[in-house]
């Protein structure tokens, strides 16, 4: 039987309890972010791991020590480059643009401290980890993956074959455990922003 990827995104952070875009910026956890990131522990307990990736961000990495999960630290897991939009809210983008439809999803990223990626370069380095992923998979392990929002979801829009741009319907609180996995050759969401496994 194939083994599943667990997704563990981190505990909350200042920004993203305040929905600034938080991509490259190592922003600590909250005392609530710790909180519920210990929380995770009893549920990932046991688990036999056959690889455990996690971002290099402070967030992600203290979110997996406070889970009880140790593993590699691997690049391709940091957050979305949001180039100039780093820090920002929606509604004040939007406003400052004059655009109330303004999405993250649909329109492009221009660069600022950081060169920015749009979607599509977000999902190739998705690819890369469930590239990684897949021959343990097959042979019956688990994996667990530490990191962040966005970038857990246009990996699972990858998982699924689905355009980055679909991720945009995957809701993923911070703190939350997902699950993805297969129905017979199917790749397919096993559990979804969950507290539990």
């Amino acid at each position: 039987m194939p083994g599943v990827i667990v997704l563990v995104r981190h505990g909350e952070t200042e920004w993203s309890k305040s929905g600034q875009h938080t991509g490259r910026t190592d922003m600590p956890l909250t005392e609530k972010g710790r909180s519920d990131a210990a929380k995770l522990s009893p549920h990932l307990a046991g688990r036999d791991f056959g690889l455990v990736l996690i971002s290099p961000l402070s967030r992600a990495q203290e979110t997996a020590r406070l889970a009880g999960l140790s593993g590699e630290a691997d690049a391709d897991l940091l957050e979305w480059d949001y180039g100039a939009y780093e820090g920002r809210r929606t509604a004040d983008i939007r406003q400052d643009l004059g655009d109330p439809d303004w999405t993250i999803w649909r329109d492009p990223i221009p660069p600022g401290e950081t060169p920015g990626e749009q979607p599509e370069q977000v999902a190739q380095r998705a690819r890369h980890v469930i590239d990684r992923s897949l021959p343990l998979l097959q042979q019956g392990q688990d994996v667990a993956l530490v990191a962040h929002g966005h970038l857990l979801r246009i990996l699972t829009a990858t998982w699924l074959d689905l355009p980055a741009v679909d991720a945009r319907l995957f809701a993923l609180d911070a703190g939350a455990l997902s699950s993805l996995g297969f129905e017979h050759e199917q790749h397919v969401i096993r559990t979804w922003n969950s507290a539990v496994l």
